[in-house]
């Protein structure tokens, strides 16, 4: 059976990381919401991103997608543009603005992640790093296999 402290520990570190992103954003004075801002990295991380493709990889239907793209659009923040592999869906490209409000949200994550790290070793990271990786292996395995199943 598991350590309750190792539930503790994941739940703690994870309210510890969000608490700081949310921290950096607002000290950089970003003005969106945590779907926006997610949609956002999508579409600037991952080339060709499609409506179905970024509500495909955040889990989410695709009507909260458009609801949110149609916010990235009117903010200028990022602009469509149709698919020439296929005709029925369009590529999402970041604006000019969009890349600084990227900049922002990197800049964001690498102090929360030195926030975090400020006390632990090269060789203590490194660990910590592949235990994380080998744990969320397991739970996405878990996942695939319940996938399945339906």
């Amino acid at each position: 059976m598991p350590d309750k402290s190792l539930s503790e520990a994941v739940h703690r570190l994870m309210h510890a990381y969000t608490h700081l992103l949310r921290e950096g954003i607002q000290r950089h004075h970003i003005e969106l919401p945590v779907t926006h801002i997610r949609v956002l990295k999508c579409i600037c991380r991952h080339h060709q991103a499609t409506p179905q493709s970024i509500a495909r990889r955040m889990q989410r239907d695709k009507a909260q997608i458009t609801r949110a793209l149609n916010d990235l659009i009117g903010a200028s923040l990022i602009v469509k543009a149709d698919n020439p592999m296929d005709r029925r869906s369009q590529l999402l490209t970041p604006t000019p603005e969009g890349l600084k409000v990227m900049a922002k949200l990197d800049a964001v994550e690498e102090w929360a992640v030195q926030q975090l790290t400020a006390g632990l070793e090269r060789d203590e990271l490194a660990f910590f790093l592949r235990i994380s990786q080998t744990m969320a292996d397991s739970a996405e395995q878990i996942t695939d296999t319940e996938k399945g199943d339906s």
